[in-house]
């Protein structure tokens, strides 16, 4: 969780799926931006990658591109904005959203972040790492993630949300290179973006439970906006 904020269990992440199509329909469109065809376009093709990796049906994913490359009457925009600030307890925390109307989306998080802390720009992203992250898993038995991230240039790897993944960490301008790279180390990429590591993640083992559950529910309430596509909180573990 110092790297990226996900809500925990199988009911919760089954009944995730459709914000999950949702938050990739998004990811699209604003890459799509880029340029409409994949082959050309590396941010686009990554997100396309990951879309057909959890089924996200073909129709749904042209129709994205369309709409993000403005082809077509139902072109849209969508702007990144970054919030940030801390979670009860002063864990610092960085919120990732793509949305059509800030002033619907700005107010929003100033509700949410009551229960922590709004932070203005700057005064939460020093305490984060910019970076490339790859989910793999290994294609092969023995594959090796540690020569694996030495061979394909990442900077540092860690476990990955799964049990046998493993997530390599990268420069943010890197990230395409060692996605493509890792398939001849014996790994098979899940999903690459860039996100926001936390240099200093609180421990939780210095939180009681019910202070670790405030936060628990804090993050979980922000993963709850539409608006919000992903959460990073500085929580180790």
């Amino acid at each position: 969780m110092g790297a990226q904020w996900k809500a925990k269990g199988k009911e919760l992440a089954a009944n995730a799926r459709g914000k999950l199509f949702g938050r990739l329909s998004k990811d699209i469109m604003v890459a799509a931006r880029g340029g409409a065809d994949p082959a050309g376009n590396s941010r686009l093709r990554l997100v396309v990658e990951q879309a057909r990796k959890v089924s996200m049906p073909k129709d749904t994913v042209d129709r994205a591109i369309k709409k993000g490359a403005g082809i077509g009457s139902d072109a849209v925009h969508f702007e990144h904005v970054i919030y940030e600030g801390f979670a009860p307890h002063r864990v610092p925390v960085m919120v990732e959203c793509l949305t059509d109307n800030v002033n619907r989306t700005a107010p929003e998080m100033r509700v949410l972040f009551r229960k922590g802390q709004l932070g203005t720009s700057g005064s939460v992203a020093w305490d984060f790492d910019h970076v490339g992250m790859i989910e793999a898993e290994p294609a092969a038995k023995g594959a090796d993630p540690e020569l694996a991230a030495i061979e394909a240039g990442a900077q540092d790897f860690e476990p990955g949300e799964e049990e046998g993944n493993t997530l390599f960490l990268t420069d943010a301008t890197d990230l395409d290179l060692v996605s493509r790279a890792l398939p001849a180390q014996g790994f098979t990429v899940l999903s690459a973006k860039l996100g926001y590591k936390a240099k200093n993640p609180v421990n939780p083992a210095n939180l009681s439970p019910a202070e670790l559950e405030e936060v628990e529910a804090f993050l979980s309430a922000i993963d709850g906006n539409d608006d919000v596509q992903n959460v990073f909180a500085g929580l180790a573990g």
